[in-house]
């Protein structure tokens, strides 16, 4: 079945990164999948959240931070300071892409340190979330190799990549990757993060006021994980052309 833009169920948007978007960052990437584009920014900071020292927690923390940019959808989206509070859902997604990149780095090499990720949406055509994960894992990447680098740590403290993608239900047929207007007709809502050995990070999957059945699961859960395989192999080109030396697999 071709969808909306010619692509086929299994197909991704066209992927891009570009390196090195924020000077001042430790890592930073411009992330585009179709016409979704976000900038994920890293930066290292030499100390640790208080809870950490008050609870005794060794290592380091890695926290990440997403907003929606007022410009980035068809309709202004008032920043959240202008209503004085974090709106739901970017709370909610902030947590992924925190949860999403701690389970890629190891925390204990890291040291006493916090990582920040930023990703801010530039432009939004769907799977703002999956985009922002894919990003900022190739930016944390980068920030972690400069770590090493300056010889603050051994090695970079990063176990592996991890990269996100969405996935759908539209006329009973499993579809990946899905654009905003595909998002608005899907029956079934599906966002799936991995690591780059197939190892799952978490999944999240919802009817839109509708059921699904195993076998549309599997289906989603199989066009995830070879669009996951694609965007890390798009992820480890960038990291060759950098001659950057990337996680071990």
């Amino acid at each position: 079945m071709d969808r909306i833009d010619g692509r086929g169920n299994d197909q991704l948007r066209p992927v891009a990164f570009d390196l090195g978007i924020a000077p001042h960052a430790s890592g930073s990437v411009l992330v585009s999948m179709g016409n979704t584009r976000v900038i994920c920014g890293v930066m290292i900071e030499e100390a640790v959240p208080r809870w950490m020292k008050e609870q005794s927690v060794t290592g380091g923390w890695l926290t990440a931070e997403y907003s929606m940019l007022p410009y980035s959808t068809q309709t202004r989206k008032p920043r959240d300071i202008a209503k004085g509070r974090l709106d739901g859902r970017s709370t909610e997604i902030q947590r992924l892409i925190g949860r999403s990149l701690r389970a890629a780095v190891d925390l204990e090499k890291l040291g006493p340190r916090t990582i920040w990720v930023d990703c801010d949406v530039l432009q939004a055509d769907g799977g703002t979330r999956t985009a922002a994960i894919t990003g900022a894992s190739l930016a944390v990447a980068v920030a972690c190799r400069k770590l090493a680098k300056e010889k603050k740590v051994d090695a970079p403290p990063i176990r592996k990549l991890v990269a996100a993608v969405s996935a759908g239900i539209l006329d009973g047929n499993a579809i990946v990757d899905l654009n905003y207007e595909e998002d608005k007709l899907v029956t079934v809502d599906f966002n799936l993060v991995a690591t780059e050995d197939g190892e799952f990070v978490e999944v999240q999957g919802s009817g839109e006021e509708a059921t699904f059945a195993q076998i549309q699961l599997d289906a989603m859960l199989a066009l995830g994980r070879k669009g996951i395989a694609e965007l890390i192999a798009a992820q480890r080109a960038v990291l060759a052309r950098l001659m950057v030396t990337p996680p071990a697999s």
